[in-house]
């Protein structure tokens, strides 16, 4: 059954049952808790395996097939190894390995230091996020990206960066900057930016690992006005059912965000329209390009957005382990965070996020509003809580500002003068942990 008969036959079932007429939201709620699981699996290997024909681009533009390829299997420089994709932050799949491939790299028959392993791992679909295509030789064809690169990991339970896929966690531990650097032509980006390709690769080194930079290609600011990188933490995937906006600053909820990442982060083949993006003051790289009004036939996106959704929506907050946190302390921190330290002022229902469509201006914070004003908003969001103990890597806030939870307590504590104690700020940093 296609995805449209079955929306009107549980539309209908809910229309006999309630008799009440539903708004948009009202009927993506009601989806969002009843499912159909085959939408949810469908959704699942959207975000795991779909590129969205993004190839052109990553491949024909880019031609980072041809650099982890390397020379000596028809690409280009001395190709990406497993290990060497390690260590910028990709991830392997363990369950996609069959147990005799388990068993070469355990004894070291399969080199991790050998990119022709990598192309091994690409056919088995076992790197997250990436998925390699290949011609009836054997050979690379060309290389996507899908969802699952930036927001999906592993547990490590086979070793350092290779098990289990956590779908919708952070991978704080990717440098796309590192990646998108592996290409022999990157002067199409750098002209779209109106830089040096010097300058460009300065800055695409300069990201680091959980960062991008996603509206650069919009306003084409890649530093901070204190002269800083431009670039924020990758965010998670999870736990967003009921989150009206889901990006730091409010851009828009998760369908917007997915169709603006998927059309002009990942550059797949779709439709995209937002005329807040045509404004040639604010936005003048997306008014030169027209990235505010993106068309493509076919579309190879828009349809798989609500699926998409529905797994996402899927995805609980994970749970912290009980040997990260002092309980009984975080059970004192929980009262401050609820009492003196007003946290719930903003993160305020069970989610600890604020459900609303309220938005907080830079002064509330006492930050700057570098990030603010990049947006259509102006303002900042607060962001959901659950699952905190998954994004710390790289530091707190949207772009890290804050180291630790001590820093970002002690902020907090002198913007609202909460006076709280150094005992009440280490009870309430456990309560942190504890989410």
């Amino acid at each position: 059954m296609t995805y449209r008969k079955q929306l009107l036959v549980i539309l209908s079932m809910l229309a006999v049952v309630t008799m009440t007429v539903c708004t948009r939201t009202d009927i993506d709620k009601i989806l969002d808790h009843h499912a159909p699981p085959k939408l949810v699996n469908e959704g699942k290997n959207i975000f795991r395996f779909d590129t969205f024909g993004d190839e052109e681009f990553w491949s024909g533009l880019l031609h980072i097939d041809k650099a982890i390829a390397g020379r000596d299997n028809g690409g280009f420089g001395d190709g990406v190894s497993p290990n060497t994709a390690l260590k910028v932050g990709l991830k392997v799949d363990a369950e996609a390995l069959p147990p005799d491939v388990v068993a070469k790299i355990q004894s070291g028959e399969i080199s991790l230091d050998n990119p022709a392993s990598t192309l091994a791992l690409l056919k088995l679909n076992a790197v997250v996020g990436v998925k390699g295509n290949f011609n009836e030789d054997g050979s690379l064809k060309n290389i996507g990206i899908t969802c699952a690169s930036c927001h999906s990991t592993v547990d490590n339970s086979f070793g350092e960066g290779i098990g289990k896929r956590l779908d919708g966690w952070p991978n704080r531990d990717l440098n796309v900057g590192a990646i998108i650097s592996l290409t022999d032509n990157a002067q199409p980006i750098a002209d779209l930016l109106h830089v040096d390709e010097g300058t460009l690769r300065t800055v695409l080194g300069l990201w680091g690992p959980g960062k991008f930079s996603a509206i650069l290609f919009m306003d084409g600011k890649a530093l901070r006005d204190d002269g800083k990188v431009a670039a924020n933490l990758i965010p998670a995937a999870f736990g967003l059912r009921d989150v009206a906006l889901t990006t730091y600053t409010g851009w828009g909820d998760i369908t917007y965000w997915n169709a603006f990442v998927a059309n002009l982060e990942m550059h797949g083949k779709g439709t995209f329209f937002d005329p807040r993006l045509n404004d040639p003051v604010k936005y003048p790289i997306a008014v030169e390009n027209s990235f505010w009004n993106v068309r493509n036939d076919p579309d190879l996106i828009t349809a798989k957005l609500p699926a998409l959704r529905l797994y996402q929506h899927s995805l609980e907050v994970p749970k912290p382990s009980s040997r990260d946190y002092n309980s009984v302390a975080a059970g004192r921190g929980k009262g401050l965070f609820t009492g003196k330290a007003k946290c719930a002022t903003c993160h305020a229902d069970h989610l600890l996020k604020n459900e609303s469509t309220i938005l907080h201006s830079a002064e509330e914070l006492g930050i700057d509003d570098f990030e603010a004003m990049r947006s259509p908003t102006g303002k900042y969001r607060t962001p959901p809580l659950g699952g905190l103990f998954t994004r710390t890597k790289g530091g707190l806030y949207h772009d890290g500002r804050f180291a630790d939870f001590n820093q970002l307590i002690n902020h907090y504590n002198k913007q609202f003068r909460l006076k709280l104690s150094d005992s009440e700020k280490r009870d309430l940093a456990e309560y942190l942990k504890s989410l």
